[in-house]
């Protein structure tokens, strides 16, 4: 059911409270969902037909018209520092989540009945030399990146078509491979669990491993930025390795920064420079602000927040809040609680804090428990 809302006042407030933020004196801290498509698809009330993520990984038409349906409900029902009606375009993307990497290399794809689709890993102890031997990939030969630029295709075809979603045009339009979501994370997704043992049993090999996918990385990057029209090298780059989690600081410098480094190297320019890493991964802060230069953190959790502006400085922008189980199991009450704590926390000072979800909403979460968090934001994020 859609919530009564005042759209012209409440994208009158959001404009004034961005405009606040990046001025650098906001009158209060700014509030964001970070949602995807499966979000509607997992949950039967906002997905009757009942589509799997198997159909729609399938057909670009399916994707597109499923895609406009979700930013359609979330401008008319999440309460949040976004512009909320219709909009003057939608703005839309080939979705093939966190496996497209892993699946652009050839690995095999698993649709579970309930859950987002996965990559298998495919490099055992009897092949695991398969890529390396095999030289640098070629993308054009993958089946699933061909697949990429078809449904590209598919959506920019539509919009020269003149195609509308509830009377308004397609606007953006967005392939996979504009981002990496990190060597040692694409490593895990076709090495599995033998990954980490490499590390330090077969280090020449991991090593080998790692270089080869940043050059894969890289590769991709530069190839969906063509496609794309854009600079294949830009001044701003947003970074990811969500596996770095499973490494102890000293290991992270070791092992994994020397390839953070490179990617920043050729794919960035003067910056700015932003990350987004999910997990146990707080210790790792320091060491990314101070040897990569990023000056804005997207984070999942657990989360130390009383700590964290000590560790990283006031000027580094932190996005981040309360566990997603919180905001998807708990009252409103809770929620509440949970906010009033978050921004106590000392995490507010300096005035580059964005308060979201600990990380990517949940299906089935609650509006109810959406519109808690927003307003306690709004009643205990002011400066």
């Amino acid at each position: 059911m859609t919530r009564e809302i005042d759209f012209s006042k409440q994208n009158a407030e959001v404009k004034k409270v961005w405009e606040d933020y990046r001025a650098g004196r906001p009158a209060r801290v700014p509030v964001m969902f970070g949602i995807n498509p499966r979000y509607l698809l997992l949950d039967p009330k906002l997905n009757p037909a009942g589509i799997t993520f198997e159909q729609y990984s399938a057909d670009p038409q399916l994707m597109l018209e499923a895609q406009l349906r979700f930013h359609e409900w979330i401008r008319f029902n999440v309460p949040h520092d976004a512009p909320m009606g219709l909009p003057d375009a939608w703005d839309v993307y080939v979705d093939f989540q966190n496996y497209y990497e892993a699946g652009f290399l050839g690995a095999q794809i698993y649709f579970p009945a309930d859950n987002v689709p996965v990559a298998r890993p495919f490099l055992d102890d009897d092949n695991k030399r398969m890529l390396l031997d095999k030289g640098m990939f070629d993308l054009d030969a993958s089946p699933l990146w061909r697949k990429n630029v078809e449904f590209y295709e598919h959506f920019v075809e539509k919009k020269k078509e003149g195609f509308t979603h509830k009377g308004r045009p397609i606007g953006n339009v967005s392939l996979k491979g504009l981002g990496t979501d990190g060597p040692l994370t694409l490593f895990m997704s076709t090495r599995g669990d033998h990954g980490l043992l490499d590390m330090y049993v077969d280090p020449d090999y991991f090593h080998q491993m790692m270089a080869y996918f940043t050059d894969f990385a890289i590769g991709m990057v530069r190839k969906a930025r063509r496609i794309a029209g854009q600079a294949e090298k830009q001044d701003a780059l947003g970074l990811a390795d969500d596996s770095i989690e499973l490494l102890s600081a000293a290991d992270y410098g070791r092992f994994i920064l020397p390839y953070h480094r490179r990617l920043k190297e050729v794919l960035g320019g003067s910056g700015p420079y932003s990350i987004h890493i999910c997990g146990d991964v707080q210790r790792h802060f320091p060491a990314l602000v101070r040897e990569l230069g990023i000056t804005s953190i997207d984070t999942g959790f657990p989360i130390r927040w009383e700590t964290l502006r000590d560790e990283v400085g006031d000027s580094v922008e932190i996005s981040g809040g309360p566990h997603v189980e919180i905001l998807r199991r708990g009252t409103p009450a809770e929620i509440r609680t949970e906010v009033r704590r978050i921004l106590a926390s000392g995490i507010m000072r300096g005035g580059r804090f964005i308060l979201r979800e600990g990380n990517n909403l949940a299906p089935l979460t609650p509006l109810a428990n959406l519109r808690a968090m927003y307003e306690a934001a709004r009643e205990f994020g002011r400066y």
